[in-house]
């Protein structure tokens, strides 16, 4: 006998994010970037030098995870390790120029096609989707 799942709100999110997932991760490939090595570069992009423990934390993966895509990154140029002059435990991870270039180009594309996927809903409909999110999230 089949079963199913009687939280259709959850099951509706969970199969929209993956759909998400799948799109992002299809346009990353076009920069020859996973979906990880491209949220580390958006982070470094977004908010400048930061700890290899602040970037997991904004993207949710283990230090261990973060460790091998650094690594790649770097092998690539398009990061930098820095050690902190203040506490030589810290290492700060930057943006190279390279790194900085890719994503000058990438950026404009990424909030493009990410607003094409919610285009179909008007203005009120996303504000409610926003904080119908926030509402299940503060439950959690």
């Amino acid at each position: 006998m089949e079963r199913k799942c009687n939280n259709l709100p959850f099951l509706i999110l969970m199969q929209t994010s993956k759909a998400i997932h799948e799109r992002i991760k299809e346009e990353m490939a076009k920069n020859k970037l996973g979906i990880t090595e491209f949220s580390v570069l958006e982070v470094l992009y977004q908010k400048g030098k930061q700890t290899i423990q602040q970037i997991g934390n904004c993207i949710l993966i283990s230090s261990g995870s973060m460790t091998y895509v650094i690594d790649k990154l770097e092998q690539r140029g398009l990061l930098s390790r820095n050690a902190c002059p203040d506490d030589r435990r810290v290492i700060h991870v930057t943006l190279t120029d390279d790194g900085n270039e890719l994503m000058n180009v990438i950026m404009p594309k990424y909030h493009d096609f990410v607003n094409q996927m919610f285009e179909s809903l008007d203005d009120d409909e996303a504000e409610t989707l926003v904080q119908l999110l926030k509402k299940v999230r503060n439950i959690v």
